[in-house]
């Protein structure tokens, strides 16, 4: 280990974690993120780390993020789609603006960052690329008035698997971690409009969410990343094609 590990939206809940695992693990971490002030604080925090303000919807803008990267800190070795947002609603409200607002966060990027590290980085393409995508149990088996955040994280892992079986035979792999539920901000965004769609506590809504997972609790956003750092090791260098659970059992395919 020791190469470059770049993780979009680093600096917070799963991609926070996911890059202290790879730094912990030898790897040089680059961190992405749209807020320049939870940057700022997350470098201060992690000093031994680069990170650059980048919008993963701007295709242009991750085009130039991963050839200034490369430039400044060498050839990306792991590459970790973790960037995303949740959103939904009952299907019939949803704005246009929303579901294409998930869609180009949560799938569009993947494609986009991905292309853009292959074509800038060929070397990722040797038998220690690792490329990771953070997915989610709702991708596999739907989360109700979530149809957005499901549909874009079906696509990760059908685009997961389609690119894994065309970089198998230069050794690089390409997996997905589906985390279930996940104590983070964005987990907290999510029971607050569970709260107000369904006209119950937050409180009560936890203890729903908690019933359908049959360790009865939320993973931790560490071991989300536990399993990121053992696909993006060594000896995971025969896991392809896969699109992992972390989830308490509540996922069970």
């Amino acid at each position: 280990m020791g190469g470059v590990a770049l993780v979009t939206g680093g600096t917070s809940g799963i991609g926070y974690a996911c890059a202290k695992q790879l730094h912990d693990s030898g790897f040089r971490v680059v961190v992405t993120g749209r807020d320049e002030n939870k940057l700022d604080k997350t470098l201060a925090e992690q000093p031994a780390w680069a990170g650059y303000v980048n919008d993963v919807r701007d295709r242009y803008g991750v085009r130039d993020l991963v050839t200034t990267v490369a430039a400044a800190h060498g050839p990306i070795e792991v590459l970790v789609n973790n960037a995303g947002r949740g959103g939904g609603g009952p299907i019939a409200t949803i704005s246009d603006e929303l579901w294409l607002d998930v869609i180009e966060t949560d799938l569009n990027s993947v494609f986009w960052v991905t292309r853009a590290v292959l074509n800038e980085c060929p070397t990722i393409r040797g038998a220690s690329g690792r490329i990771i995508n953070i997915a989610s149990t709702g991708g596999k088996q739907g989360v109700p008035f979530g149809t957005p955040y499901s549909a874009a994280k079906a696509g990760v892992i059908g685009f997961t698997k389609a690119l894994a079986k065309e970089l198998a035979a230069t050794g690089a792999t390409v997996n997905a971690v589906c985390p279930g539920y996940v104590e983070t901000p964005m987990a907290v965004s999510i029971r607050e409009s569970y709260s107000s769609m369904q006209g119950i506590s937050e409180t009560e809504v936890l203890a729903n969410f908690e019933a359908k997972i049959p360790l009865g609790r939320y993973s931790t956003p560490e071991e989300v990343a536990g399993m990121v750092g053992y696909l993006a090791g060594p000896a995971a260098a025969s896991v392809t094609a896969q699109a992992i659970n972390v989830c308490g059992g509540l996922g069970s395919y």
